[in-house]
């Protein structure tokens, strides 16, 4: 039988799970600004199996605006140079040698509105996870009061105690919204 302490815990693991998890969703989304995290959803073919590009070279920032990626193996330059053209990015990959440079193209006002539009989504689609987990959260406390391992107070107070605990993510979520609009418009 579980306790309401362990469903607490449970409570704070997963909305702590689902910050990660949005976390890492933002990290994909473009800004202005160059972040070697965007090509992590660039997959490239290595010896006839399709691996994440940070398997088969360095990416790294040379500056603001520009993403460096640094193959491992001398002949995977091409190759890494097409998947990333050939990725729904929009980014134009220049050879340097044995260096491979990203600039970042700058965004029009319109593809900036509709970025902020996407993690307004994103984080609308956190919040629900957040108060789902939060529904069964309170579900589990009220089967144990009907179980009557569990008082009416005790009842009370795990509502309370998981209401805060998702007042408090999803304020997180609602600044990690913030801040990624506010990088995203800037110029």
């Amino acid at each position: 039988m579980t306790t309401i302490a362990e469903i607490k815990q449970t409570l704070q693991h997963k909305m702590d799970q689902t910050i990660a998890n949005f976390k890492n969703t933002l990290t994909h989304i473009r800004t202005g600004r160059a972040n070697p995290g965007l090509l992590d959803v660039v997959h490239v073919d290595y010896y006839g199996s399709s691996v994440p590009i940070n398997q088969v070279a360095n990416v790294s920032l040379l500056d603001a605006r520009t993403i460096s990626v640094q193959p491992w193996e001398k002949g995977m330059g091409a190759k890494i140079e097409k998947a990333i053209r050939d990725s729904d990015l929009g980014l134009n990959p220049a050879s340097m040698g044995d260096l491979i440079r990203v600039p970042m193209p700058p965004m029009s006002e319109e593809r900036r509105k509709e970025m902020t539009k996407l993690v307004r989504h994103e984080g609308e689609n956190a919040k629900v996870a957040v108060r789902n987990l939060r529904r069964d959260a309170n579900e589990h406390v009220k089967k144990l009061v009907k179980d009557k391992v569990a008082t009416e107070d005790d009842l009370k107070r795990a509502e309370a105690d998981v209401q805060k605990v998702t007042d408090k993510h999803i304020s997180e979520i609602d600044q990690m919204v913030a801040g990624k609009e506010k990088e995203i418009m800037e110029v």
